[in-house]
């Protein structure tokens, strides 16, 4: 095991890092913007280096900066959380070349996922189903797209979060919008390269869990992201209320594959539209995911342990034999699942000072988060300030909890969605679980009065 490890991110995925690290014996070195220097993760860590100033591009994003850190502190490993640099293949090759270890998949495999348009194509070898679309946009695929029939949607190979895409549902708005999402995918993502697919309406939106060694591979369940907002996740829940036992047993039996074939190492997470009893390969995400912890509380299993293990020792804690039915030799039996995991993501709506901050507790309640009183919330990172997660016996028990603990937590001095997320979760359409991922637009106008 390494003796000590550097945190190349900020906010509640550093501290729900070094909570691990010191579980298990492992020194943690926080990196830090001019205007992190008070945050949270550089309170707990056991060392800590400042980076270069607030905005990201000069401090969190700069490879060489980072990886200067962790030799400067003799670190063994680096640890990228999620965001900034978490898939960049560069920035995962810059970490090896220079003899550390990336708590990750290799920089080859990043690249290869990381192109959505790749990716696909890599899907379709291993026998996933995608959706009916296009390679790279050109002036061929341009006439396929037309095939294909709309609505159609048009999406950057490179990132993601809602950038460089944009649905089309008139032949003649095709071009200009490829032009745009095509300029916004470069901006943003410094490649401009976006591909076509046919475009599901009202679609649930659900991820397996994957964590691997790069020989052994296991699904920790699925994850239900279909509340959404501007294709940015709000709620996400552990099982999904839309994906039976035979649909569970066929995600997880396609995804095996794919991952045992790429040698993956870490945590993963394979994305999937469902529609009409039919799941369709979406994209992997190669790195821990901000709602892991939901899958944590139904396994049972620290996904952030299981991933350093995987990528410095090259093994996983996990219980059972080999179940060769669902993927072969090296895919150990899914984990047992207990229960109902639900999580509510509380976003800043202001910058602004804690003046007050009461934690909800009791059983089955967990609150992942950096605030604390007298932290002043900078703007100029992620809104995202805390994750409310609660596990229950069933989703009704889930729910129940959920809306206690919302309501115990107090959070004063910034504006927050909190009230919202309760306001989401009461809705009789979420308690009834049958709901697509338009469904939060078409509520949106009545979620806006809530304060």
């Amino acid at each position: 095991m390494i003796k000590r490890l550097l945190i190349a991110n900020r906010g509640e995925i550093a501290v729900r890092i070094i909570r691990s690290c010191r579980e298990m014996g492992v020194e943690t070195v926080a990196v830090y913007s001019e205007v992190d220097r008070d945050s949270l993760h550089v309170r707990l860590a056991d060392r800590s280096v400042c980076i270069g100033p607030a905005a990201p591009a000069k401090s969190y994003l700069v490879k060489e900066n980072l990886v200067m850190a962790a030799l400067h502190t003799d670190c063994g490993a680096i640890h990228p959380g999620v965001g900034f640099l978490s898939e960049n293949p560069e920035f995962a090759r810059l970490v090896r070349d220079q003899g550390l270890l990336f708590i990750g998949p290799d920089p080859e495999v990043i690249e290869l996922l990381g192109d959505k348009v790749r990716a696909r194509a890599t899907a379709q070898k291993y026998g996933l189903p995608v959706t009916p679309g296009t390679g790279a946009v050109n002036g061929e695929t341009i006439r396929a797209a037309e095939a294909l029939g709309f609505p159609v949607i048009i999406k950057a190979a490179a990132g993601g979060g809602g950038r460089g895409m944009r649905i089309v549902r008139k032949a003649e708005d095709l071009q200009d919008s490829i032009s745009i999402a095509s300029r916004e995918a470069q901006e943003n993502f410094a490649d401009g390269t976006v591909f076509i697919e046919k475009y599901l309406e009202n679609p649930r939106h659900v991820e397996l869990q994957i964590i691997a060694d790069g020989s052994n591979t296991a699904v920790l369940g699925e994850r239900d992201c279909t509340v959404q907002k501007n294709h940015q996740k709000l709620i996400e829940e552990s099982p999904s209320p839309a994906v039976s036992a035979g649909m569970r047993r066929a995600m997880t039996a396609a995804a095996a594959p794919l991952f045992r074939e790429l040698k993956y190492r870490g945590a993963g997470t394979i994305e999937f539209l469902v529609e009409e009893g039919k799941f369709y390969f979406m994209e992997v995400n190669a790195r821990v995911q901000v709602e892991h912890p939901v899958s944590e509380f139904v396994s049972g299993i620290d996904i952030i342990r299981q991933q350093i293990l995987a990528c410095t020792e090259g093994r996983l804690e996990l219980p059972g034999p080999a179940d060769t039915a669902a993927g072969g030799a090296n895919f150990p039996a899914e984990p047992p699942l207990s229960g109902w995991a639900m999580e509510c993501r509380i976003n800043a709506l202001t910058p602004g000072k804690i003046t007050r901050l009461e934690v909800p507790g009791g059983p089955g309640v967990r609150f992942d988060s950096f605030l604390y009183p007298g932290y002043s919330v900078p703007p100029h990172y992620d809104s995202m300030v805390a994750k409310l997660i609660v596990h229950g016996t069933d989703r009704n028990h889930a729910l129940a909890r959920m809306d206690r603990a919302l309501r115990e937590l107090v959070i004063d001095g910034i504006a927050t969605n909190k009230e919202r997320q309760r306001w989401i979760i009461n809705h009789p359409v979420f308690h009834y679980g049958v709901f697509g991922t338009s469904w939060y637009e078409n509520i949106e106008k009545e979620v806006k009065h809530v304060q």
